[in-house]
């Protein structure tokens, strides 16, 4: 089965109006590529980016949901607010929302669930700590994340993984291609046992993704494309990896 490729950039709370011409040269890149680009600003730059981007070859998506579809949560977004505004996809289980808003993987299934109710991609991110890497707990802990924030009805179609290791998230570390190896056959097995399509499930690498090392971590068996940080808010840094994504075999 074939595997879609992504190159995922999350801009956090980065970015402004003036941001946006760095898109010009981004929805190039993925008009001359292969794989699907996507760029998720904050909220408030969802819909003037989908303006800018018009009918080029680049989506848009979000950076969080609420599980419900509409009420009294101030400050909060539903899905369908996001596909309103034209988001294709949303990140859900950040590690930052995991440990700044105490987010847990029932919270996190919730909100896929709300995702793919909506009609958008759920991009689910699962992580170690520094500390349950050095206690040799990282695949436990990454099977328990997946098996408790994978949504109901979740398919290749409509959901992504993105392994990222905490600690190497905007730490410039990155695993060695053996530890990042390891963690996507993991992903990649259960997915097949759990899902009819789980072998075609897009399977995403995020951490200090940089020009520089993108191609090296492309090469790694079942690593699908990246969910890129800090590179992803200019054209001279993004640019790099989406090509070097769509010259990677598999």
């Amino acid at each position: 089965m074939s595997v879609r490729k992504l190159a995922a950039g999350n801009w956090k709370m980065n970015g402004d109006l003036a941001a946006l011409e760095q898109l010009d040269a981004m929805v190039e890149a993925a008009e001359d590529a292969s794989c699907a680009v996507l760029i998720c600003p904050p909220a408030v730059l969802i819909h003037p980016m989908v303006a800018r981007v018009a009918a080029g070859d680049l989506h848009v998506g979000g950076q969080d949901c609420h599980a419900a579809a509409s009420g009294a949560h101030t400050g909060d977004i539903a899905a369908a607010q996001l596909r309103d505004a034209g988001a294709t996809h949303v990140i859900l289980g950040h590690s930052e929302r995991r440990a700044d808003h105490g987010e847990t993987d029932a919270t996190v299934r919730a909100k896929a669930e709300a995702a793919l109710a909506a009609g958008l991609t759920a991009i689910v991110c699962l992580g170690e700590t520094e500390a349950e890497r050095d206690a040799g707990r990282t695949l436990d802990v990454i099977a328990g994340q997946l098996d408790g924030s994978l949504p109901a009805g979740a398919t290749a179609a409509n959901t992504v993984i993105a392994y990222e290791p905490v600690w190497a998230i905007g730490t410039g570390r990155t695993p060695t291609d053996d530890q990042i190896a390891e963690v996507h056959a993991l992903l990649r097995t259960r997915l097949s046992e759990r899902l009819p399509d789980g072998a075609s499930v897009s399977l995403l690498y995020g951490g200090s993704v940089k020009p520089s090392n993108a191609a090296q971590i492309f090469a790694i068996a079942h690593v699908n494309g990246a969910l890129v940080g800090g590179a992803s808010l200019k054209a001279e840094d993004f640019v790099p990896i989406i090509r070097a994504l769509d010259a990677a075999q598999g």
